[in-house]
């Protein structure tokens, strides 16, 4: 059984999604502005995540360069976050061919990840790596969990000792810790994502089929309450049973959904977390599930709330 000494506490976090992530012809991407990194840190949070589509910027071919110019775009966010004492949990998202395609895709996930390592192999402890994205499809937890040792051992090459994040097959999801498999390193931490019910925090999304039916979708009563005790419970107990951190990389609830709710089920999901002692991210910052209202440059103040509470 795999303990890590890591001593990571990432605590309170919002993700920057839908911006180095964004793929062609995403018409709400966020531009990271200096000002945005400002504003997460006087908000008080402690962690950014950057969610990042590194596949989308590099050669289909070996040696499968990265980009440089997408490398350039990504080092400003990673120092504006750094510069304010900010952790950061830079990851790979969107790799879609991965997911379908494993075996015709490792060679080059793996040389992604030794040009990633070694580009911030000399930043600060405050830099962490989360090496997939929600493993999805033909990803299964077999395979996810035979490529993993490979994927770290990739990033141990020029980063020793640097934190890594590590999720289940089938999106992150909770109940799919169970079929986990941790390689034996000191340095890493466990994540999920949460978003049940998935009607109500989903309600309305144009990429999810059926979700026009859910739209009105409430939250709030001592049932709901009760099902994200459990989850989170159900999640806490494995990172322990496993002596390892665990981190909900991402939770929230869709826009079209009242606010009211996604106050009340937000401010839920963060308290459960922190009496638990695990980490958290929001998603996200900026666009379509946001705590941040870009039009008017203020903070969206009952998921504010929620998640910093100031009184």
């Amino acid at each position: 059984m795999p303990r890590s000494s890591s001593s990571v506490t990432l605590g309170s976090g919002i993700n920057l999604g839908n911006a180095l992530d964004a793929l062609d012809g995403h018409e709400h991407a966020l531009q990271l502005r200096r000002r945005y990194f400002d504003e997460i840190k006087a908000a008080g949070f402690d962690t950014v995540r950057l969610p990042v589509a590194w596949s989308a910027h590099a050669e289909q071919t070996a040696p499968y360069a990265i980009g440089q110019d997408f490398f350039q775009r990504v080092d400003r966010a990673v120092d504006e976050a750094l510069a304010r004492d900010l952790n950061v949990v830079l990851n790979m998202h969107h790799y879609h061919e991965l997911n379908h395609t494993p075996d015709e895709q490792t060679e080059r996930f793996l040389a992604l990840w030794r040009q990633i390592a070694t580009r911030y192999a000399a930043h600060p402890d405050l830099l962490h790596f989360e090496l997939l994205n929600e493993p999805r499809a033909a990803m299964t937890a077999q395979r996810w969990n035979t490529l993993l040792p490979h994927a770290l051992a990739a990033v141990r090459e020029s980063n020793p000792e640097r934190t890594v994040l590590i999720g289940a097959a089938e999106m992150n999801d909770i109940h799919a810790l169970a079929k986990l498999e941790l390689p034996d390193d000191d340095h890493l931490v466990a994540t999920v994502h949460y978003y049940a019910p998935f009607e109500f925090t989903h309600q309305g999304a144009s990429w999810v089929e059926g979700a026009a039916s859910w739209l009105g979708t409430t939250w709030g009563g001592e049932a709901d309450r009760k099902a994200v005790d459990d989850d989170l419970g159900v999640a806490a107990a494995w990172a322990d049973a496993h002596g390892v951190p665990l981190f909900i990389g991402e939770f929230g609830a869709y826009e079209q959904a009242d606010m009211d709710s996604r106050a009340r089920w937000t401010a839920c999901v963060r308290e459960k977390a922190e009496l638990l002692g695990i980490g958290w991210a929001y998603w996200e910052f900026g666009t379509d599930f946001s705590a941040y209202a870009r039009e008017t440059d203020t903070w969206r103040e009952p998921l504010r709330q929620a998640l910093i509470p100031t009184m």
